[in-house]
């Protein structure tokens, strides 16, 4: 049987970059009041990218492939799997997964999305190694992509604040070596009220809050909580110490999140990879995000052992030990 390894990462994040200050003045011309040192205090956030109105989560999420295939050394032909990761997909149908699929001529992959937003990175992956172990895929196009920007009401401080735009992606291939190791994914529907984005279009016409609504305490509660217990149950599966983890790669949601769970796992902050601060959270695009910049900066070198995790509306949560 063979194991799934990542030969390969990418990412695209907008030109367009929204500094605290801007989008607090931004802010006050819709009566909205916040500042860089609100925004900071309360999420360690300095900065996002924003995507152009109009522009849509594919293109992002094909510019992210391409850097991928180009890191790993593969042609669009070789790929036999996409497994794209959004909250905001282009359309109701095609999946995002085809568009992509279509943009880099990818013509010899099966292609299709996955849900769960801000873990979906960490379920597609899982996804993809299920495929490579089975032995029906070879080779893996696993990306994450948002345009969160479009979901938000830009009148709530209390979300608009929080959210970037962008997208990653990683490479994931056959190999004799280990790669995957350890994955580990949960959900409860019951926990839907405190984070969802509610709305649909039925028969034409928008149905519910199209926007973006969340209980920020109870997320961060419940956050922290499912994070710990997630690793400890992937770590265990996996037998591996949390002391033999060389980083940790979480969902980038909030810093506080951030360092109350290394605090809880005993790991240190030097072995947390944050991007929060200048991407702010990109959902489902946030860990192939970080993992990506951790790669390309000299962390994530081979052999080092890195623990990804998701957590998200759903609620969603799930870790994914990954041997570089």
């Amino acid at each position: 049987m063979p194991y799934a390894k990542i030969v390969g990462s990418g990412s695209y994040l907008p030109p367009k970059v929204v500094s605290n200050d801007d989008l607090a003045a931004d802010l006050a011309t819709r009566g909205v009041e916040t500042s860089d040192q609100w925004i900071r205090e309360r999420t360690g956030i300095q900065q996002r990218h924003l995507a152009e109105r109009g522009v849509k989560t594919s293109e992002l999420a094909t510019l992210a492939a391409k850097a991928a295939l180009e890191d790993a050394g593969a042609q669009a032909s070789e790929i036999d799997l996409i497994v794209l990761a959004t909250s905001t997909p282009d359309f109701v149908f095609p999946s995002t997964a085809c568009l992509v699929q279509a943009n880099i001529q990818a013509t010899n992959a099966a292609a299709f999305d996955v849900q769960a937003v801000c873990s979906g990175f960490v379920y597609a992956l899982t996804t993809a190694e299920v495929y490579i172990k089975a032995g029906r895929a070879k080779n893996v196009l696993v990306i994450g992509a948002e345009t969160f920007s479009s979901i938000l009401d830009w009148n709530d401080r209390s979300t608009c604040v929080l959210f970037g735009d962008g997208a990653g992606a990683v490479v994931l291939s056959a190999s004799e070596e280990p790669g995957i190791i350890g994955a580990k994914l949960h959900a409860d529907g019951t926990k839907m009220p405190i984070l969802s984005a509610a709305g649909n279009v039925s028969y034409g016409e928008v149905v519910g809050d199209p926007f973006l609504r969340m209980d920020g305490q109870a997320v961060f509660k419940f956050a922290v909580n499912a994070l710990t217990q997630s690793a400890h149950q992937v770590c265990d599966e996996a037998g591996v110490s949390l002391d033999d983890i060389d980083y940790m790669i979480p969902h980038q949601a909030n810093l506080r999140i951030l360092s109350f769970l290394g605090r809880k796992l005993g790991v240190s902050d030097d072995k947390i990879v944050v991007t929060l601060d200048k991407h702010a959270n990109t959902s489902a695009a946030s860990v192939p995000l970080a993992l990506d910049q951790a790669r390309k900066d000299g962390r994530l070198v081979p052999g080092k052992l890195a623990l990804l995790q998701g957590v998200g509306g759903g609620f969603t949560w799930g870790s994914v030990l990954v041997r570089m």
